[in-house]
């Protein structure tokens, strides 16, 4: 738990920048309508966000007791996570643990597996360097030194998808690559000193500092653009603007060939314990032999807890991606808005299973619908607990804690694209609400990929979420 924490901690601040099977044929409650405006519908009227607002909150039975816009469908950002946790308890159950297998496909004699060594993924989002430090070691305890055959990298159990959102700058560690073998989240680390002096490219964790051969970079001596990538041979090769890395510093940058990254690292750490393999060889045919050594992730609630709390892309595709089935994203967040309609009844347009591409639509009345009936659902009663608490954010856009007022809540942030959906109670009273907010014409300007921040986005962003949080004062004090 402290490796991942220190890796979705320290991302989340570096990045700041089919079937449905079990699920009702009928919804068992009908759908919400609104008419009218809402009481609070003035707070929007003065919060200086232009475009769209949308705002639907309920009691815990569902009946609506104030609503703005409530039916518009907006990019619900990172709220769709919230979805993408219910789906996932839905399909896997709370208990689901992940593997990451060594598998011998021969007899081991005299400390030599006869045969190949196989590193089998299992699809583990939260798969860190340490982890894969102690199945090395284990692999070693076991008295295996080497392998007569190849050492094989399988990660077949999902398939590859090289990122999780085309139109996000190069150099995005939000937007990594997803496969059934991951590590790190599939991220490198990259440091340099003045000038970019030592630049260099690890897979640390916390206890353990493995070189990296598949993910490479070079300092340029230019000014713009700070990164450029290209691919080749299953290595990740980067160049960085030298003007950009000043007196020295670090980040994360996104692994393109994550099955690569993968063995290449645990290449490394086996011969820290003593175990010679060779090159290894990426394969997506199925493996076969004896399972040497067994590596299970959390349970499922603490991997979606930890989403829910640090917002993190990649797991979110991970788990919906192994709930689905389904060959692509797009197929799969298709699958997830067929479930969805049939597990809840409500009508989305989910794209993807993190919210990171802007072309998902949801409508606040529908989020709403989920959340609440999720609390009667034997799996989807998890979501509240596993929510992060959030703030309310003061006048001048600083976030603190209330004392009177529990929010359990997602969060979700785009370019131009605010989103709050979750639980509020406060002096006995139990809400349930979603906002969105979103000016879809300055969204439809924004240059895909660039590396700047859109003018007046931060503010934007800020009297949204200051918005959010009149509004859920107005709803609790109306209690």
């Amino acid at each position: 738990m402290t490796t991942r924490r220190f890796l979705l901690g320290g991302l989340a601040a570096i990045a700041a920048v089919p079937g449905c099977a079990g699920a009702p044929a009928t919804a068992p409650r009908p759908s919400v309508r609104l008419t009218g405006s809402g009481s609070a519908s003035a707070l929007v009227a003065r919060s200086g966000v232009t475009g769209n607002v949308g705002y639907v909150v309920a009691d815990a039975s569902g009946r609506v007791l104030d609503h703005h816009a409530g039916d518009t469908a907006l990019p619900p950002a990172s709220t769709a996570k919230a979805i993408t946790a219910l789906y996932a308890l839905d399909r896997l159950g709370p208990g689901y643990r992940y593997g990451t297998s060594v598998i011998a496909g021969g007899p081991v004699s005299g400390g030599i597996v006869q045969g190949d060594l196989w590193l089998v993924g299992g699809g583990d989002p939260t798969l860190d360097t340490d982890a894969l430090d102690a199945m090395a070691a284990e692999l070693a305890s076991r008295g295996v030194r080497g392998v007569t055959g190849q050492f094989r990298a399988y990660g077949g159990a999902l398939p590859l998808i090289d990122q999780i959102d085309p139109g996000q700058p190069v150099h995005a560690n939000y937007n990594s690559a997803i496969s059934g073998l991951n590590l790190n989240f599939n991220r490198a680390y990259f440091s340099w000193g003045p000038g970019g002096a030592g630049a260099s490219m690890d897979a640390r964790s916390g206890r353990v500092v493995p070189p990296v051969t598949t993910s490479r970079i070079r300092v340029a001596g230019r000014s713009s653009p700070t990164y450029t990538y290209s691919s080749g041979q299953g290595v990740d090769n980067w160049t960085v603007a030298s003007a950009a890395l000043g007196r020295g510093g670090n980040r994360w940058l996104p692994v393109r060939n994550p099955d690569n990254y993968t063995a290449d690292v645990f290449r490394w750490l086996a011969a820290r314990h003593g175990v010679a393999l060779p090159a290894p060889v990426v394969t997506r045919s199925a493996p076969a032999g004896a399972v040497l050594v067994q590596h299970a992730s959390a349970p499922l609630t603490e991997i979606l807890s930890d989403m829910l709390e640090f917002s993190n892309n990649m797991t979110a595709e991970t788990v919906g991606l192994t709930a689905s089935r389904q060959g692509s994203l797009s197929a799969s967040g298709a699958a997830m808005t067929q479930w969805a309609a049939a597990k809840y009844g409500v009508q989305m347009d989910l794209r993807d299973h993190s919210g990171l591409s802007g072309r998902s639509r949801v409508a606040p009345s529908q989020m709403v619908r989920a959340l609440v009936l999720a609390q009667s659902d034997p799996n989807g009663r998890y979501l509240r607990s596993l929510m992060k608490d959030e703030g309310l954010f003061d006048a001048s856009g600083r976030e603190h804690l209330s004392d009177t007022i529990r929010i359990k809540a997602k969060t979700g942030t785009l370019s131009f694209a605010s989103g709050l959906a979750g639980y509020v109670s406060a002096g006995g009273a139990e809400r349930v609400f979603a906002t969105f907010c979103a000016d879809m014409d300055r969204r439809a300007q924004l240059d895909p990929g660039s590396e700047a921040r859109p003018a007046g986005g931060a503010a934007w962003t800020r009297n949204a979420r200051i918005l959010q949080s009149r509004l859920i004062e107005s709803w609790v004090a109306q209690a």
